[in-house]
């Protein structure tokens, strides 16, 4: 059984704390979905994801699984949750971001998108129909419809016919669709247009989904026109099913949006970050390797409680990065994942209670965007 329920509106604005249960589990929202592009979350066991960092649902990438190690592998094995030993919700998008952004010597025509393989130089398609088809059988909880995500800057004409064959790639998502034991969203495009977003919503709409997204963000525009997207069309969505904005962002970035009616997101960042020495804090980013770090007995967040912080002293995380340990990057990646379900955590806690606003604002007044 796959369904979405609101436990919680905020009274004087737009978030709201609900629950999607899927075959695999109940996802509280507003949730952070931890990047596992290839069937792992970089640095970390399964068991860590739940245990040290309390993620609920990870994400995974059609595009990548496909060229390797293959979805026809995967789906004999058991499906990607057996696969990578993940009991919980999955979510996997449709490899449309991934083939313009990585793909060389690509075609993109009404049938879908031919590209080479970045690993061999192998020519591949990729349709509504295919892409569908790789994400059922791969098992996943959530399942996104195949679109073109559109570059920025991108003129209003282009715009324009990258949404509406975003919206015909739509519909034949939806008629591809066999199971019916997953969730599938729709992906709103648009650019930065608001008369195109508001089209590309209708027209998304209309194809009908379990679920609807903003995508095309994160590209390149700036925050302060993401925010401007975020919070005009976040609330337009269609209110009784989840809303996912995709690839979003810094703990900023994840208020912002909550703040805009917006139940779910993914980034890299956390992960990302953490490879590169960067912890994310209550009072805003540190970066391990600076010598100031060298003999410093502190946590990195003496707030923080996930297991980093409880055993390891900042000189000793600043010892195993400048040292190139990989302890470095599983000991930041605990650390960071922590921290931005904790940030989730604490915004479903402030729904619950109705002090959203309060919980915003005490959060941002205390985080800086520079090093602490």
């Amino acid at each position: 059984m796959t369904e979405f329920r609101i436990i919680r509106k905020e009274s004087a604005g737009f978030a709201r704390r609900g629950q999607i249960t899927t075959a695999h589990g109940v996802i509280e929202t507003p949730c952070f979905m931890p990047v596992g592009t290839k069937a792992t979350v970089k640095g970390l066991t399964p068991k860590q994801l739940v245990d040290e960092t309390q993620s609920q649902i990870v994400l995974a990438n059609t595009y990548h699984l496909f060229l390797r190690p293959g979805h026809e592998l995967i789906e004999s094995l058991g499906g990607v949750h057996k696969f990578m030993g993940w009991n919980g919700p999955m979510l996997t998008d449709s490899g449309g971001f991934q083939v313009f952004s990585l793909s060389s010597m690509r075609r993109i025509e009404e049938s879908g998108v031919t590209f080479r393989s970045p690993i061999d130089g192998s020519s591949h398609q990729l349709s509504p129909e295919s892409s569908i088809a790789i994400q059922e059988a791969l098992g996943a909880d959530i399942i996104m419809a195949f679109d073109e995500c559109t570059p920025h800057p991108a003129t209003y004409k282009e715009a324009l016919d990258s949404l509406e064959l975003t919206a015909r790639w739509a519909a034949r998502s939806s008629t591809a669709r066999k199971r019916s034991d997953n969730l599938l969203f729709g992906i709103v495009q648009g650019s930065t247009y608001p008369e195109l977003r508001k089209l590309s919503l209708e027209k998304t709409i209309d194809v009908g989904f379990d679920g609807y997204a903003l995508g095309g963000l994160s590209v390149g525009e700036g925050q302060a026109a993401m925010y401007d997207v975020v919070q005009e069309f976040g609330p337009q969505m269609p209110e009784l099913t989840p809303r996912y904005l995709m690839g979003v962002g810094t703990p900023e970035d994840l208020l912002v949006a909550v703040a805009g009616g917006l139940d779910m997101f993914d980034c890299v960042m956390p992960t990302r970050n953490a490879r590169n020495g960067m912890y994310f804090t209550r009072r805003g980013p540190l970066t391990i390797k600076q010598a100031r770090f060298r003999e410093d007995p502190e946590p990195v967040d003496a707030r923080c409680d996930c297991y980093t912080c409880r055993n390891f002293s900042r000189a000793y995380l600043r010892h195993l990065f400048v040292s190139k340990e990989i302890l470095s990057s599983v000991l930041a990646t605990i650390h960071n994942l922590y921290f931005y379900n904790q940030l989730m955590a604490g915004m479903r806690l402030a729904l619950e209670r109705d002090e959203f606003q309060q919980f915003k604002k005490s959060f941002l007044d205390d985080y800086k965007t520079s090093d602490v």
